[in-house]
């Protein structure tokens, strides 16, 4: 996964991740909509087959963008290790 950085401001971040799909994508817009501070996540794939997903993160300002998505991450990071624990008991 490539994480090219296109727009960095105090309240918006606009982000590519070149090689990802929609899988990864999804699970980090909805994890960022449970950040109080976040006032916009979305991405956008411009072509099904050859589309590198853009991010775009807006944020009220209490927390900068980048600050959001990294706790997003580590959230889902959580999520995971949990998930894979729950299974390996099975």
């Amino acid at each position: 996964m490539e994480f090219k950085v296109i727009e960095d401001k105090a309240k918006r971040l606009v982000f590519e991740l070149k090689g990802e799909d929609h899988t990864l994508c999804n699970a980090l817009r909805e994890e960022l909509w449970n950040d109080k501070t976040v006032s916009v996540s979305a991405y956008n794939i411009s072509h099904p087959l050859v589309g590198v997903p853009k991010f775009i993160v807006e944020t009220d300002g209490t927390k900068e963008p980048r600050k959001a998505v990294r706790d997003a991450i580590t959230r889902l990071k959580k999520k995971n290790a949990e998930l894979e624990k729950g299974l390996a008991a099975l």
